[in-house]
């Protein structure tokens, strides 16, 4: 299978800046992890092409030191590392993400077909499954993975916690709900974002460590992916943050005493104090 896997580099504190010109993260000099969510999507991918052979493509939009976030998937198990990074792209709400990723994944399905690497689907992807982990720790709105799928019309599945079983062109899986969970087929190519339930991520070996410290990270700018520019960017996101403030302290409540009945009466002229 060739599987790419769609992951992000995250700050490791939630103690981080916000520009106040941007109202944006300020990652400077902020110690980043993989987004934790991203580990089981990198281990699944994997598992995967142990199972069936191919190749595990990891890749992650953000400035120059979210490489170090590639080498440790490569330190995994992946096979190779794209980072899409360009100042065009800074301030990019999860609308224009998804959409700067679904044209990475493109150009690095030109770039695998034309190096024979990767054999076209005839669906215009070439790729067996995109994954990526259920949402980021510090965004937690889960709508990135589903946005790629839209933006590459593939089917997509959320939230799975296990792959039961993958034929010719098909792939069997349990989705997580709230009590339970359900099985859903889908066609291939499609899009997963994957739960913690799924599996458990690997240490990285000596060997993986060594590769991965003198593997190629290719890197993809605008001007390789020529995307719209109305669609990149701070410009191309319509969800924008206007302002960022620090709630003031709520003043202490109020303990009720007495029988049920005489609680009741104060609530209830409390209310109507307060809508008075």
């Amino acid at each position: 299978m060739n599987i790419i896997v769609c992951i992000k580099q995250v700050p490791e504190t939630t103690e981080v800046r916000i520009n106040p010109e941007t109202n944006t993260l300020m990652r400077e000099g902020v110690k980043s992890i993989i987004n934790p969510f991203d580990m089981y999507a990198i281990e699944e991918a994997i598992r995967l092409k142990e199972r069936f052979g191919g190749k595990v493509t990891v890749v992650t939009m953000g400035p120059p030191q979210a490489e170090s976030a590639l080498r440790e998937a490569i330190s995994m198990g992946a096979d190779e590392g794209y980072l899409v990074g360009d100042r065009a792209f800074a301030g990019s709400d999860t609308w224009a993400t998804s959409y700067t990723l679904a044209g990475a994944i493109k150009k690095i399905n030109q770039i695998n077909v034309a190096n024979n690497s990767l054999a076209d689907s005839g669906k215009g992807h070439g790729i067996d499954l995109i994954l990526c982990g259920k949402q980021a720790s510090d965004g937690d709105t889960a709508q990135v993975g589903p946005g790629i799928s839209t933006h590459l019309n593939i089917p997509q599945v959320t939230y799975v916690k296990k792959i039961e079983e993958v034929k010719e062109g098909m792939m069997r899986l349990e989705r997580m709900l709230e009590e339970g969970y359900e099985i859903i087929e889908t066609s291939l190519p499609a899009l997963l974002t994957v739960v913690k339930e799924i599996n458990e991520p690997r240490i990285p070996s000596l060997k993986g460590l060594m590769r991965a410290k003198s593997a190629k990270i290719t890197a993809l700018t605008q001007k390789e992916l020529n995307l719209d520019p109305q669609q990149i960017g701070l410009c191309g996101s319509p969800t924008q943050v206007v302002k960022i403030f620090t709630p003031k302290p709520r003043a202490g409540g109020q303990i009720l005493k007495g029988e049920i009945p005489d609680i009741t009466k104060q609530l209830v002229d409390l209310i109507k104090d307060e809508v008075n």
